[in-house]
């Protein structure tokens, strides 16, 4: 199962909007994708309960595994959005 660390770049962590945009590009992968903080049992990435559950903060690292087809593809995608601080994007037209 390939894997793939990534430092969380949100400057908030994984908290309610980052997860939420990351979870949900979990969901539209090919591949089934899990998600850990250091000895952690890895949890579902399409989850937002799991995700928030992780506490992960600005600088923590993560680590990304996937399975099955597009695997790579899958890490690449969601480990690049991880990285960016998720909080200074606010979507044109969006009242978040």
């Amino acid at each position: 199962m390939p894997e793939r660390k990534v430092v969380v770049g949100s400057s908030g962590g994984l908290h309610a909007r980052p997860a939420n945009l990351f979870v949900q590009a979990a969901a539209r992968q090919p591949a089934a994708v899990l998600i850990a903080v250091g000895d952690k049992k890895p949890v579902p990435a399409k989850s937002i309960l799991s995700v928030l559950s992780l506490g992960a903060v600005k600088g923590t690292e993560v680590t990304l595994s996937a399975e099955g087809e597009h695997a790579e593809e899958s890490l690449t995608a969601l480990a690049e959005l991880l990285a960016q601080d998720l909080d200074a994007e606010s979507p044109e037209g969006s009242d978040a």
